[in-house]
């Protein structure tokens, strides 16, 4: 399925896309980008429960020093439904931005984060929180994902994903993209 604009507006079909596949395909796993998580709420009232379900949030201070997007009531919320909720540096930015926002340049981090956008932002988004999501082990080795992710907020990407370690990147292997906008 091809979105005609990326955004928020796509989140509950994107959502139906990728619960119907998890289940067509027996893919237990949901990996969701979600900051705030919104989007995890609205997969669960959308039938995602049952499945196991790893929210990757923003980075505490991405927004600002100290700044947590999500607020602890809706951490709350979210872990009585068995979220598993993980909130640390992003895999293809971290230490790598910092060292470009002082110097200047760019770094391989970086770098294979540009070249997954050429296939949308949502599927580098899909990309990297599924590394995240096995680094922190919250997801089994060797197992696919469906993983879904956004070009701003909310979800307009969803993809079968079988993760590797960051240590191993370029085994990471994009099996399917369920859908994602024509433009990002």
């Amino acid at each position: 399925m091809i979105w005609e604009t990326a955004g928020p507006d796509n989140t509950e079909e994107t959502l139906k896309i990728a619960i119907a596949k998890s289940k067509e395909a027996n893919i237990p796993w949901l990996v969701i980008a979600s900051n705030t998580g919104a989007t995890v709420r609205k997969a669960l009232e959308l039938g995602a429960n049952g499945h196991s379900i790893v929210c990757v949030t923003h980075h505490v201070g991405f927004r600002g020093p100290g700044i947590d997007e999500m607020p602890q009531s809706e951490r709350l919320y979210l872990q009585e439904y068995a979220v598993k909720i993980l909130t640390t540096t992003h895999v293809l930015a971290g230490v790598d931005r910092g060292v470009r926002n002082k110097f200047g340049g760019i770094y391989p981090a970086e770098i294979i984060a540009s070249a997954l956008r050429m296939l949308g932002q949502g599927v580098k988004v899909c990309a990297e929180i599924s590394i995240m999501a096995l680094d922190a082990g919250l997801i089994p080795y060797g197992e696919r994902v469906i993983a879904i992710g956004g070009t701003s907020s909310g979800a307009d990407t969803a993809t079968v994903i079988l993760p590797t370690h960051s240590n191993s990147i370029f085994d990471l292997k994009v099996e399917e993209i369920l859908c994602k906008p024509r433009q990002w």
